[in-house]
């Protein structure tokens, strides 16, 4: 692949580039409604990217296009970039969400590439990495858990496990969440009796734990079963998890008959409890299949303009579960266009299976499986079935999209209700569509840290929330200037980036570019670096990403829709209508004071204090230009706002433990240069406590045994020089 970066040359184009096309760049105003774009702003946003495509060579590759403040609004990918881009040109056929995103483009950027393939790959990655506005964005980013048996110890691990795979041994899954996992991996330990401990624990038990006495674990720590017992304990789990069930079974029941003629019946009582453990990890897998091996199924479903993706995983005709996704995607699209970009972004950190079913077919299903085998490194097989157990699966999964997004629309219906109760109980001109709650939590100053949880039309945002680490500037115990500190620190952003949107073009700032020049094309290796890497040197992360429907002058429809003053609009916005702190009416007067000074006036700024004695049914809310209220006990917006502080205080406090825990496990002689394990050894030997080498004098420092001088003028003056 060549970076190429264009700048628009503001000459003429020669009609043979565009071979026999005419009125290839018409009046905007009769191919587009106005009212959705200005038609000015359109006609500039035209003619911004008419001048890019004037010089654009007839290769694939990626092209990205940005808006006046440098942010990405849109990538894409092309097999011809000049056919593709010269489409946005024409100003014809858009959906208004296009439209918008025209009217916007101030700059563009281009990477060309050897084939389609490495475009799709790259066009993924890019996606990813930066987010853009009007691409199709996936809502779940969460990795799949596995379970885990290492294969670099006598004596096998199970465990759950996520992430990267770098320890040596034997991956299965993916599940679709966690309690599968957990509960896998516990019937597993009765059928199996394997060890779930880590190897530090297991390296330093003297007597076998309570997993042992309980008949969780064989105990292969203190010599309870020899490593070659345990390892054939270990082969039949593998084996299990394998998809040969059946031979493992058939091998524990022959067993327990055998024990129960020898009338060993506690030994054949094992082994009926092993069975029992097994037949019910089996009878937890819902549907399983015959003749499918190992696939995912995806079905999509469409419902008021929204999409629901099912996914459901089978290894070794086993279901592991399923999960439903909820792609945020413009209305103009199909469901088989929403289906094949989630099918590409799914396995953009995860290996495909041999073959994915699915409930649509794809226009590029070709190139998309071309990709996936890249992927791979091995034939994947994409499959819209239409008869048989695979079109059954396909079936059971498209009836779940289904119920999941009729649940979710009517969670989404609930919660914007309450959404409007609350901007009513505020005097709001209009329902709230993003709510930030603030909250401080500390124990005497120490450890103080803010949080921000952010609530909106689908729930509490938790990928929204954020943490503020308070300076130690302020007074130990201020809670109204930690307060101010962190308001002052958020809307100062809000307030720069509002600023850095209004830029005008001649200010617009140069887009960061892809990566370091000299970079060179092709798929990356297992050994690629993470996707938010700076150093993408060797190649790109492999990735998939979207096709385009349509041919090559067709505008690609894949847009999301625009951030924009409407009620409909989908894109959650990062600027809140309302602000709510935790506290009394010094909390308020602190909060109005530090937004009035980022200059932030128009948001709606609410105090809650809590009641008297407590009561969590007679808070006391404050506002401008209000006198204190209260709100009926019953009011269902009172319970709403009671959640929202309760879920900002569970989210500060919990932030606050967790910097306190880190903070207790760090010891103090750690911030000592020169300081190592040995001599932080000698001097805790030698004085006991932390807290006595700091009263310790230098002369008794310096008789420490295994320290010398100059050490002991060191730890002198860390605790001494304040």
């Amino acid at each position: 692949m060549n970076r190429e970066r264009q700048e628009p040359p503001g000459q003429e184009l020669p009609d043979e580039d565009f071979k026999d096309e005419e009125d290839i760049l018409p009046p905007p105003e009769a191919a587009l409604d106005p009212g959705e774009a200005a038609p000015g702003a359109l006609k500039a946003g035209i003619e911004v990217i008419a001048d890019f495509a004037r010089h654009l060579p007839n290769r694939p590759g990626v092209y990205r296009m940005f808006d006046r403040a440098g942010e990405v609004l849109y990538v894409g990918k092309a097999k011809s970039l000049k056919n593709r881009v010269t489409a946005y040109a024409r100003g014809m056929a858009h959906t208004n969400a296009v439209a918008r995103m025209i009217a916007e483009t101030a700059n563009m950027e281009f990477v060309t590439t050897g084939t389609e393939t490495e475009a799709l790959l790259l066009e993924s990655n890019l996606i990813k990495q930066l987010r853009p506005r009007y691409n199709v964005l996936l809502r779940d980013d969460k990795s799949f858990p596995y379970i885990f048996l290492s294969g670099d110890h006598p004596a096998p691990q199970i465990a759950k496990h996520r992430g990267s795979r770098q320890r040596k041994g034997d991956y299965f899954g993916p599940f679709a969440s966690v309690w599968a996992v957990e509960r896998t991996i516990d019937a597993l330990q009765k059928a199996f009796l394997l060890r779930s401990c880590s190897d530090s624990y297991y390296e330093n038990r003297t007597r076998p734990c309570l997993l042992f006495q309980i008949k969780r674990c064989s105990g292969p720590c203190t010599g309870e079963i020899s490593h070659v017992d345990y390892q054939g304990l270990a082969d039949q789990a593998r084996d299990f998890l394998s998809g040969r069930s059946s031979a493992v079974k058939e091998l524990l029941s022959k067993r327990m008959q055998a024990a129960a003629e020898e009338l060993e019946f506690e030994k054949a009582a094992r082994y009926r409890d092993r069975l029992a453990a097994l037949s019910a990890v089996q009878a937890g897998q819902d549907i399983n299949t015959q003749g499918v091996e190992e696939a995912d199924v995806f079905a999509i479903d469409e419902q008021a303009g929204q999409f629901c993706v099912e996914i459901f995983f089978f290894r070794n005709k086993q279901n592991w579960g399923n999960r439903a996704l909820f792609p945020r995607a413009d209305k103009s699209l199909t469901p088989a266009e929403v289906l094949a970009y989630v099918v590409t972004q799914f396995y953009d950190d995860k290996p495909p299976p041999r073959l994915v079913l699915l409930s649509h077919e794809l226009a590029e299903a070709d190139l998309i499986a071309q990709a996936l085998c890249e992927r791979a490194g091995r034939k994947v097989e994409l499959a819209t079935p239409k008869r048989g157990e695979r079109r059954d699966l396909v079936a059971h999964a498209q009836k779940n999209a289904h119920e999941a997004l009729a649940r979710k629309l009517a969670d989404n219906a609930g919660q914007q209700s309450l959404l409007a109760a609350l901007g009513e109980a505020f005097g709001m001109a209009k329902a709230p569509r993003r709510v930030e709650v603030y909250d401080n939590s500390h124990i005497m100053g120490t450890n103080a840290v803010g949080g921000m949880v952010v609530a909106g039309r689908d729930g509490f945002m938790k990928s929204h929330y954020r943490t503020f680490n308070i300076s130690s500037d302020t007074i130990a115990g201020d809670d109204f200037g930690m307060m101010r500190e962190v308001l002052k620190r958020r809307f100062s952003r809000l307030a720069k980036e509002s600023g850095a949107a209004s830029t005008s073009p001649d200010e617009a700032r140069e887009p960061s570019p892809l990566v370091g020049e000299g970079w060179e094309g092709g798929i990356a290796s297992a050994n690629a670096p993470e996707p938010n890497s700076p150093d993408l040197e060797g190649g790109i992360p492999p990735s998939l990403a979207l096709p385009h429907k349509g041919g090559e002058d067709a505008p690609p429809a894949e847009t999301l829709e625009a951030v924009q003053d409407t009620e409909d609009d989908s894109a959650f916005p990062t600027r809140p209508d309302l602000v709510i702190v935790d506290g009394g009416k010094g909390q308020f007067e602190a909060a109005r004071k530090i937004m009035a000074e980022c200059g932030v006036t128009d948001i709606a700024l609410v105090a809650i204090a809590k009641g008297e004695d407590r009561n969590a049914m007679r808070e006391t809310f404050f506002m401008v230009g209000k006198e204190p209220f209260k709100l009926p006990p019953r009011d269902p917006a009172l319970f709403f706002i009671q959640r929202l502080r309760d879920e900002a205080h569970r989210f500060a406090i919990g932030t606050h433990r967790a910097k306190r825990k880190r903070d207790i496990k760090t010891n103090p002689l750690d911030e000592i240069p020169g300081i190592g394990p040995s001599r932080k050894r000698a001097l805790l030997l030698h004085f006991g406590t932390v807290k006595a080498i700091q009263r310790a004098k230098l002369d008794d420092l310096m008789r420490t045994p295994g320290v010398n001088a100059a050490t002991a003028k060191a730890v002198h003056a860390h605790f001494h020089e304040h």
